[in-house]
């Protein structure tokens, strides 16, 4: 028996919904059904919307400080899902995670510093090393088995030849690994070696399926926990994109100090009264929630990539270990990456995210955001399907 429902569709037509509201000016029609942005098409845990409800209901909005409750909510959390203990004095607060990377490449690096990463990868971590004048450096992932490995060789070499910072996707958009103990401990031991910092973008912590276990690289060693800058951010895991919420686990002091001084030279403040007031109601009464949410999941990612396998012979699903984000590769196609979305839009009336923006490694891949109601799913997949028949 199931206490939430995820199953019935929900309209979000005039909410100024970015996935929804703006089909027509990204995609020419308001036919194409999007599957391309990382939100979910779920209501969040209905303790969050009282939690707001009540605070709308005071009626006064004045600044609003962040309260040791929600510092708290932030700590219990980590070490209930993940076995962190990390002190109060360690989280930080940011309106988002990009704008955390944005900060941390500005505390701990220069202008023509090296920042490294690992395409095919979230496309703002491009976009933030380049926006801030560092120089980017790709240790690209192998694809093999049909899964997303490291090449250590090779990353160790890239370190090497001065990396200030090391950007980690953990676990890893758009491919969906969750990294092992083995593999962190690995990166984690030759930051330290080569003096390297590392941020970690945990966005994605939360929604792991079993067998697999996420494991925050800064929780591993002390050594790891001294260089390390990690980003959470209850937005991806409750579907709360649009209170721009987010946390920064710094448990070095000098770190922690260098990252508040950028921020505050940046201007930033604090979160909004309802950012803070629903990050705190998601990490405190959202647990039984996600675990539904998760088996919902699960089975969502076992209808898309059984559907690909049985009806796109030529396209190969790479099952994701966590996320809710399903890399597809579409390069047996043969096919540009402009002929794949012409397609889809086109012929297959649906947007999915073009592999291209992820960097080397992306060509020929698309993505697709599961987190829907299964009619939609299928509804979706039905129109991939359709693009390339």
């Amino acid at each position: 028996m199931t206490n939430y429902d995820f199953q019935t569709p929900i309209n979000r037509e005039q909410t100024n919904s970015v996935k929804w509201g703006l089909r027509k000016d990204l995609f020419g029609s308001d036919e194409v059904l999007p599957m391309w942005v990382a939100d979910m098409d779920f209501m969040p845990p209905a303790e969050v919307t009282e939690a707001l409800k009540k605070r709308v209901q005071h009626k006064i909005y004045g600044y609003t400080y962040a309260p040791a409750s929600t510092t708290n909510a932030i700590a219990e959390w980590q070490k209930s899902r993940h076995n962190w203990e990390i002190s109060k004095n360690a989280v930080l607060f940011s309106l988002g995670v990009v704008p955390s990377i944005a900060a941390a490449i500005l505390a701990f690096t220069e202008k023509g510093d090296q920042v490294m990463l690992q395409s095919p990868v979230y496309t703002p971590f491009f976009s933030m090393i380049e926006g801030n004048e560092r120089v980017v450096v790709n240790s690209p992932l192998k694809l093999k088995d049909n899964q997303y490995q490291i090449d250590f060789v090779d990353f160790e070499e890239k370190l090497k030849e001065g990396v200030k910072l090391f950007l980690l996707c953990n676990p890893h958009n758009p491919g969906g690994r969750v990294w092992t103990e083995e593999e962190l401990r690995k990166m984690g031991d030759l930051c330290c070696q080569y003096n390297c910092y590392i941020l970690s973008d945990e966005i994605h912590a939360d929604l792991i399926y079993t067998p697999h276990q996420h494991l925050p690289i800064a929780s591993l060693d002390q050594r790891y926990r001294d260089i390390t800058i990690t980003c959470i951010a209850p937005t991806k895991t409750f579907n709360l994109a649009g209170l721009q919420a987010s946390a920064v686990l710094i448990e070095n002091e000098q770190l922690r100090k260098q990252f508040s001084d950028i921020q505050a030279r940046l201007g930033f403040f604090t979160l909004s009264t309802f950012g803070l007031t629903g990050m705190e109601a998601a990490y405190r009464y959202g647990d039984n929630w996600l675990n539904e949410l998760l088996n919902y999941l699960d089975e969502n990612r076992r209808i898309a990539t059984q559907f690909i396998e049985e009806n796109l012979p030529d396209i190969k699903a790479i099952e994701p270990e966590g996320t809710y984000l399903l890399w597809l590769d579409c390069r047996k196609l043969q096919l540009s990456d402009d002929e794949i979305q012409e397609r889809l839009l086109k012929k297959g009336k649906v947007a999915l995210e073009p592999g291209n923006k992820y960097g080397p490694g992306g060509e020929g891949f698309v993505r697709l955001n599961f987190a829907c109601s299964q009619t939609v799913l299928l509804d979706g997949l039905n129109r991939v399907k359709h693009a390339f028949s």
